[in-house]
């Protein structure tokens, strides 16, 4: 018994080699082949370069002005005049910039008593019990007095401390902006791939000073230039800019790097993409002044506008000879991987599995000086449990015996 453990304890495999001439096999296993090549060179060291080292965490620097004048006029015939200070923001230029195509004046606000809008629900009342004293107006711009007074000749609405006369709520049928779909936008970007020391901006290296003044971006005819129309933005993320520009939205700006560093660094550029993300957008802002009187004063403004949202992505790629061992590796595996599927077809799902069972298998047994002879195991069909057990029975074929009689 022990002599039998020790015995199969120093067991060795070693590999045979048979040639089988069965077709779809064959073709089986040419196919797989060629399908683990394709996957190699195809995707994994085209699509994918998988011999190269990446950077895909870049440090991102972006900075953005606009340029534009536009001249809107009021219901009183008044005229103002909008320049860059007026209608972007944040002026200094940030990733994300907003731009004025919209806007609902109130002028000479003052604090006081006047009577609530009535397109506040929690403002309407038909008595002064309707108006409890102290009580702010829910979604409304003041504080209730405790009166029910007349708004207009068919309303009655509670009568409110707060900023008077209340905010106008009458929205412009076209943008007052319109001019604004001319206005440009001016995307400075730079990434810096610390990882190879690389550092890329996407502003075009040229000594004409006059460029960025008269270029305008086309991803055809002038990929290089960074200075967008804002027409033309509106445009590529789907949308009209008269539909947008009335009561507003949000587009995002995707700046998108990909660099092989195995080739000259000119043809690192980036890629721009235009997607509308919200179609509603404003916010209030107010200016604030003192009469001769030093009575306290303010202009509301309610801004609609268009807010882009600028994000930059990136990822470089340099050869290295540990991605490129790891990824030629992976290859050889999977050509063994492939030699193992017809190995599972030809012995569990061929219709001759069992014969190539008996001549793919076979063992040698020796212990010390005992006889050495030469057995096939039987395929799975046949009583595995007496094949496996450690004192197993072999089916002896007396064709083939070999004697050591030291």
């Amino acid at each position: 018994m022990a002599a039998a453990l020790c015995c199969g304890l120093l067991d060795y495999k070693t590999e045979k080699f048979a040639l089988t001439r069965n077709r779809r096999v064959g073709l089986l296993h040419r196919l797989l082949q060629l399908a683990v090549l394709g996957y190699l060179l195809g995707w994994v060291l085209v699509v994918r370069r998988g011999y190269q080292d990446t950077d895909a965490a870049p440090h991102v620097s972006v900075i953005t002005k606009m340029k534009g004048v536009s001249v809107t006029r009021s219901k009183d015939a008044s005229s103002r005049l909008w320049d860059v200070v007026d209608y972007a923001s944040p002026p200094q230029g940030e990733n994300v910039v907003f731009l004025v195509t919209n806007f609902i004046a109130t002028a000479k606000q003052a604090q006081g008593t006047c009577p609530e809008s009535p397109s506040v629900l929690d403002g309407m009342c038909t008595e002064d019990v309707d108006c409890p004293v102290g009580n702010p107006v829910v979604h409304g711009n003041g504080i209730k007095t405790g009166k029910c007074v007349m708004f207009n000749a068919t309303h009655s609405t509670c009568e409110i401390y707060g900023w008077c006369p209340v905010e106008n709520n009458t929205l412009p049928r076209k943008p007052l902006l319109a001019e604004a779909e001319n206005f440009t936008l001016f995307i400075k970007n730079t990434v810096n791939f610390t990882k190879f020391n690389f550092s890329k901006a996407n502003t075009l290296q040229t000594n004409d000073s006059t460029y960025f003044k008269s270029c305008t971006y086309d991803p055809f005819f002038n990929p290089s230039c960074p200075v967008f129309r804002i027409g033309d933005v509106v445009e590529a993320a789907g949308e009209t800019f008269g539909d947008l520009a009335l009561l507003g939205g949000s587009i995002s700006i995707r700046i998108e790097w990909n660099c092989d560093l195995d080739q000259p660094s000119a043809r690192c550029q980036p890629q721009y993409s235009f997607i509308l993300v919200d179609r509603r957008y404003n916010f209030r802002t107010a200016s604030y002044y003192w009469d001769s009187q030093r009575r306290p004063y303010r202009s509301l403004m309610k801004l609609y506008g268009i807010r882009f949202d600028i994000s930059v992505h990136g990822q470089a790629g340099k050869f290295s000879i540990i991605p490129a061992a790891v990824s030629f590796g992976t290859g050889i595996a999977f050509f063994g991987a492939a030699t193992v599927v017809c190995d599972l077809v030809l012995l569990y799902l061929d219709t001759q599995a069992d014969f190539y069972w008996k001549e793919k298998f076979e063992e040698f047994a020796r212990c010390g000086k005992a006889q050495v002879e030469h057995f096939s195991i039987s395929p799975p069909s046949s009583s595995w449990n007496s094949v496996a057990s450690l004192n197993c029975t072999w089916h002896r074929f007396n064709s083939y015996k070999i004697k050591d009689n030291r």
